[in-house]
C-alpha cells in the first residue's frame, strides 16, 4: 500500500478528531472510567484483527485512550490507516 503525501494526509485530517504526529495519525478519547476505556481498547483490538492492521493502543490516566495508526511497511500513513480510523471513530461514538 502506498504512503499518502503530506497534502493528502492534511486534507483527510482537516476538521476531524484525528491529528498528525510525525509519520502517524493519533486520536485521544476520554471515556467514563477504566472499564469503558478497556472495553474500547478491546473493541479496537477486535476491529484491528479483522482489518489485519494493528494500531498502538495506550490506556492511561484510568479513563483515557490514545490510538496511534501508521503503516510501518510503507513508512507512514496510508489509506489503511484512514479506513481503520473511520472504524475506530464508530467504536468511540458507540462507547459514549
Amino acid at each position: 500500500m502506498a504512503r499518502l503525501s503530506d497534502t493528502e494526509i492534511d486534507e483527510r485530517l482537516a476538521g476531524g478528531q484525528w491529528s498528525r504526529d510525525g509519520d502517524s495519525i493519533v486520536r485521544d478519547a476520554e471515556l467514563g472510567g477504566f472499564t469503558a476505556a478497556m472495553a474500547l481498547a478491546n473493541a479496537v483490538a477486535g476491529a484491528a484483527e479483522v482489518a489485519n492492521h494493528h494500531p498502538d493502543i495506550l490506556v492511561h490516566d484510568y479513563k483515557h485512550v490514545r490510538l496511534t495508526l501508521s503503516t510501518h511497511s510503507a513508512g507512514g500513513v496510508t489509506e489503511a490507516d484512514f479506513a481503520l480510523a473511520a472504524t475506530i471513530d464508530g467504536l468511540i461514538d458507540d462507547s459514549r
